[in-house]
């Protein structure tokens, strides 16, 4: 009797694991065709909660992400594009990896080891996002997986010696993996057989009203930061690290976005509103959060928590209009989406008191990202 007790125990521990394996599913189908010829895969995923992502080949980019309203109402709140042609034609960064480098190396120069490189230049004359073609603009390799509680997709990449200029064989893997918790964590890591700077982010665009359903200047803003990096009139750190108390750039207590856009400050016009670099209140690399935004309509309430020393936000001040939204309704306005991407300072090979971005032989560049969910009632 007590041996029949036992077989029910496991038998009904077994049956609620194969339930909980179906609470999470995952699908692909062909998306496009590169310019190089190869095809590209998209990767959709669904949690149990019904949030739901999607992921594609071209640029290790996240092209979704739905997750309810406090209502219960689904919206993609994740810029981009329905198709695959216009990744290419008229590629924002949406959603992408970006790198070798994200952000800016000050024109595309700096010195290594007692060598100077010249990297391609894409913005004003300084490199931006890894130059001509970066991260978000080639073809990776993917692997898609399942486990009981999450899924994802495992993306690799080798970034050649040379390419864009920089020096040595870079091998790259992203992963992302979403949960039931409505988390998405992004796991990067890299080798290299020659020394060189490395500073991979994710480039989201996020509005949490929807995409296309206006500006984000009514969000609520808080990022754990009380310093940042001034920058010249090319977006360029100064080198200073500067405290943002008493300046349009104080996020450290939740503030509503529009609210200091317009203010009569150098930096502020420098970026057409907030683009600009924010030193995390951290003092190692284990994961902290590293900015919180509501909306208050929707009740959407988004977090960022990540291993890496810093922040870029973009406000979306250098959009125009000019791209249709994925419905189709409406355009992707002035301010229409915000950018957050955890990342090392821009330009830091060329600042020593920056934060080390040189990756070496016999290293592993290792990084991680948890894009968190939820909504306030």
């Amino acid at each position: 009797m007590k041996r029949n007790f036992v077989f029910v125990v496991v038998l009904i521990a077994f049956c609620d694991s194969a339930f909980a394996a179906q609470d999470i599913n995952i699908q692909k189908k062909i998306f496009g065709k590169a310019p190089t010829g190869q095809k590209v895969n998209l990767y959709t995923i669904t949690n149990a909660n019904g949030m739901k992502i999607s992921l594609m080949d071209y640029g290790a980019t996240l092209t979704s992400v739905i997750v309810p309203d406090n209502k219960g109402k689904f919206a993609d709140i994740a810029l981009g594009y329905n198709n695959f042609k216009d990744y290419v034609t008229n590629n924002q960064y949406f959603g992408g990896i970006v790198g070798r480098f994200g952000n800016r190396i000050a024109a595309g120069k700096f010195v290594l080891d007692g060598k100077q490189y010249s990297l391609n230049t894409n913005n004003n004359g300084q490199h931006l996002h890894g130059g001509n073609i970066g991260f978000h603009a080639v073809v990776w390799n993917s692997r898609s997986f399942k486990n009981a509680d999450n899924a994802g997709v495992t993306f690799t990449y080798l970034s050649k010696d040379g390419e864009e200029n920089y020096p040595g064989n870079l091998n790259v893997t992203v992963t992302y993996t979403l949960n039931n918790s409505n988390e998405v964590t992004i796991d990067y890591a890299a080798t290299t057989d020659k020394p060189t700077p490395i500073n991979l982010t994710q480039h989201g665009y996020w509005n949490l009203l929807g995409e296309g359903n206006g500006n984000i200047l009514k969000h609520e803003l808080m990022i754990n930061a009380d310093k940042c990096t001034p920058v010249d009139r090319y977006l360029i750190p100064t080198g200073e690290i500067a405290y943002v108390k008493n300046t349009s750039l104080d996020f450290t207590q939740p503030r509503i976005i529009g609210e200091r856009i317009d203010d009569d400050d150098i930096q502020i016009k420098f970026g057409n509103g907030y683009d600009h670099n924010w030193v995390l209140n951290k003092t190692d690399d284990s994961l902290t959060l590293a900015c919180r935004v509501s909306e208050s309509i929707s009740g959407r309430v988004f977090e960022v928590y990540t291993t890496e020393p810093a922040m870029q936000f973009y406000g979306g001040g250098f959009m125009n209009g000019t791209i249709s939204s994925k419905s189709g309704k409406s355009t992707y306005v002035k301010n229409g989406a915000l950018v957050l991407e955890p990342q090392h300072f821009p330009d830091s090979p060329n600042h020593p008191n920056f934060p080390n971005t040189i990756l070496r032989p016999g290293e592993k560049f290792k990084s991680q990202t948890v894009y968190k969910f939820s909504v306030k009632k």
